[in-house]
């Protein structure tokens, strides 16, 4: 089975008003965009344990077997793996990332990514994860609309913490093609008139967010980390 790769772009864009001019903008760029989805999420994120082999038992209980490859080529392959479960409205999912090539970062532009829903409650996910040995690293939540044009989708979001963000992504199996597919995303945002969040700064958030996400989990504070 073939492994799906991301390409994934954010531009915080600091206010609602600017994330309606984006939806207005992308109108325009894209005559064929079309919102595919629209929602609340919630996503716990986890550290994991030094010993992965509980959790590689755990997970083959709760994982397809015709997926349970991918999953492990993952564990095995990647880099600054992220583990999280999601709740989407009623849909629970199990979703794991790795960052690939020279993209060491837990919010890596380019990064292999399994998920696969589950038949269980949030909570019950968790559960499993937590007696794998996993911990938990933060709880975040967010208001999303997913806008889809041809191959590339936009995600515009109003993370707790975080404020509005937008995604700039592309899925491929090529990973051949990701440096390819990197360019033309930035080449799209730049016609946009949008910048991307540089990595380190998005890591300062990231770990600001992960020491204090007690005080912004289910909210809609916000902080600014230059």
């Amino acid at each position: 089975m073939k492994h799906s790769y991301e390409v994934e772009i954010k531009t915080l864009l600091g206010s609602k008003k600017n994330a309606e001019k984006l939806k207005r903008d992308l109108s325009k760029r894209f005559p064929g965009i079309k919102m595919i989805s629209a929602g609340r999420q919630l996503n716990h994120y986890f550290n994991l344990p030094a010993d992965l082999e509980p959790l590689r038992r755990a997970l083959a209980d709760i994982i397809p077997a015709d997926q349970r490859s991918r999953c492990e080529e993952i564990v095995t392959r990647g880099t600054k793996i992220s583990l999280r479960s999601r709740q989407t409205d009623n849909q629970v999912l199990l979703v794991m990332k790795a960052s690939v090539g020279d993209d060491t970062s837990s919010n890596g532009v380019k990064r292999m990514e399994f998920e696969v829903p589950v038949e269980k409650t949030l909570d019950e996910l968790d559960t499993v994860l937590l007696d794998a040995g996993c911990t938990y690293q933060a709880k975040w939540s967010r208001e999303r609309q997913e806008y889809a044009a041809e191959d590339m989708h936009v995600c515009i979001d109003r993370n707790a913490g975080y404020g509005y963000l937008a995604e700039f992504e592309r899925v491929t199996e090529d990973q051949s093609r990701l440096d390819d597919i990197r360019r033309e995303l930035a080449n799209v945002m730049n016609v946009l008139g949008l910048s991307e969040l540089p990595q380190d700064r998005l890591e300062r958030m990231f770990a600001h967010y992960n020491s204090h996400w007690q005080e912004y989990y289910g909210t809609e504070k916000t902080f600014t980390i230059e």
